[in-house]
């Protein structure tokens, strides 16, 4: 491994970036974006001592190793989309950031992989996989800002998770560069592969505190041929289960969404998002099923044939079925409109959580009940991807600020019932340092401990995003 010269103060730390990387590559004053001063939470941003901007896991590991001579913590960020500050920067580190890492280097139809830089956004590889006729099924709603070394730094899960998988699914290999600068190259391809450990599971979801991520071999699926889409609405949570349960078994591996709606969500966006949904309101809970297949002829009307055998038993009380690509977008705007709550709702917290399926809507009505007793003018919805144990929340006190939310009480409330629920704190977003204080709701104590023991192992000096998960 190359090494630097020792380095002993910011402004030669400075000079000696510029000189290995190029001038365009180091970012300080100024200079620094705003953006790279903070992640998408609501938390105070802070402006990095510098910003490197590297082409290669190369220019990676030089970054690296010239912080580490002048003994600066470093932290990695992508589309800096995370909601935890887990890419986040305190006053006086260096950010390594892979906005210029962007890319698709192969497309392997054989294989059925994609190789591509770390900094690439979502979208361009959904778009990329598209248009060689292959589907890479990776979905979020920050899909055209988050880049693919932060989903997989985080484990990111999103829409498809219960027919597809979480991340860590959709990956066969990667390069990633360590806090000592060494770069480990594993692009592997095969599915088949028990030579020794299998490394590339230590960075996938350690946020970003183990390596830095710079490139990645995606798994690649067919392209479907045929999307089916339903809203529905239902009495009550029973009847939701007993729903989940005939789409996986009539649906089989073509059910991919299954997004489950609480009435007070769908208030919300009735009532003060303006969305005309194509159900009525006073229903129990609301439901988007998805289904993709590769025959519409076929598929088609199997989806219908499940939806009418399931009205006339009187599982559904009404149901809405998409005619064109167009409505199928419509019911996905009902669910994806949470995106914009920030617009809606005013300043509010968010929340994702995991919990047993079954215990779903327990946790609702206890959650709602506790927080609305427990602090004054307290409100909250409900929603997530509840066939894959994920559900989201928000909750708000209307008129106070961002800053004024009281946020420690709404996570002691939400967390502690959590824990008592046997659910994790963390269902996709990560734990980064806003969720820290918590991860022992979720984890035990031996499992925290392994966690800091891989953490000195590969970071003794606590150098790479310190302070972060443990």
């Amino acid at each position: 491994m190359d090494m630097v010269t020792p380095v002993g103060r910011p402004e030669a730390l400075i000079t000696a970036l510029r000189e290995r990387l190029g001038a365009a590559a180091v970012l300080t004053g100024s200079d620094v974006p705003a953006r790279n001063c903070n992640d998408w939470s609501a938390s105070l941003p802070q402006t990095p001592l510098a910003v490197i901007r590297p082409l290669d896991a190369r220019g990676v590991a030089d970054a690296i190793l010239t912080c580490r001579q002048a003994r600066l913590p470093f932290v990695p960020q992508g589309g800096l989309t995370g909601l935890c500050r887990g890419a986040a920067p305190e006053a006086g580190w260096v950010a390594i950031s892979l906005e210029r890492m962007t890319g698709i280097e192969e497309i392997d139809p054989a294989s059925m992989t994609m190789t591509v830089k770390a900094g690439t956004p979502l979208e361009t590889i959904q778009k990329a996989a598209d248009e060689a006729g292959l589907f890479f099924p990776l979905d979020l709603g920050s899909r055209g800002s988050c880049a693919i070394g932060g989903n997989l730094s985080t484990n990111a899960g999103g829409n498809r998770v219960i027919r597809y998988g979480m991340t860590r699914e959709l990956v066969l290999g990667l390069e990633v560069v360590l806090p000592d600068g060494t770069i480990i190259t594993s692009l592997n391809k095969l599915m088949k592969n028990n030579a020794g450990y299998d490394l590339k599971h230590l960075f996938i979801g350690s946020e970003g505190t183990l390596g830095i991520i710079t490139r990645v071999v995606l798994r690649l699926f067919p392209k479907p041929r045929s999307t089916m889409a339903a809203l529905c609405a239902l009495k009550d949570y029973a009847a939701v289960i007993d729903l989940l349960g005939a789409a996986r078994s009539g649906l089989g591996p073509l059910l991919s969404a299954f997004e489950v709606m609480w009435p007070d969500y769908w208030a919300v966006i009735t009532n003060r998002a303006g969305v005309k949904p194509p159900v009525a309101a006073s229903h129990g809970l609301y439901v988007l099923v998805e289904a993709q297949g590769t025959d519409e002829s076929v598929d088609a009307p199997r989806f219908q044939a499940l939806l009418e055998e399931l009205m006339e038993r009187g599982l559904l009380v009404d149901a809405a079925v998409a005619q064109s690509l167009a409505q199928t977008q419509a019911f996905w705007r009902v669910r994806d409109i949470c995106a914009e709550f920030g617009q809606v709702l005013g300043p509010h917290i968010s929340y994702d959580i995991g919990l047993a399926v079954a215990r779903m809507d327990e946790f609702a009505t206890r959650c709602r009940a506790a927080l609305a007793d427990g602090i004054k003018g307290c409100e909250s919805v409900y929603y997530g991807h509840i066939g894959d144990g994920n559900l989201h929340l928000v909750s708000w006190v209307t008129g106070l600020p961002v800053e004024q939310q009281p946020k420690e009480e709404m996570d002691a409330i939400i967390y502690g019932l959590v824990r008592d629920m046997g659910g994790s704190v963390s269902a996709e977003h990560g734990i980064g340092t806003l969720k820290k204080k918590w991860l022992g709701h979720a984890r035990s104590e031996a499992e925290i401990a392994l966690m800091r023991t891989l953490k000195a192992a590969l970071d003794p000096d606590q150098l790479l995003n310190p302070g972060k998960v443990i």
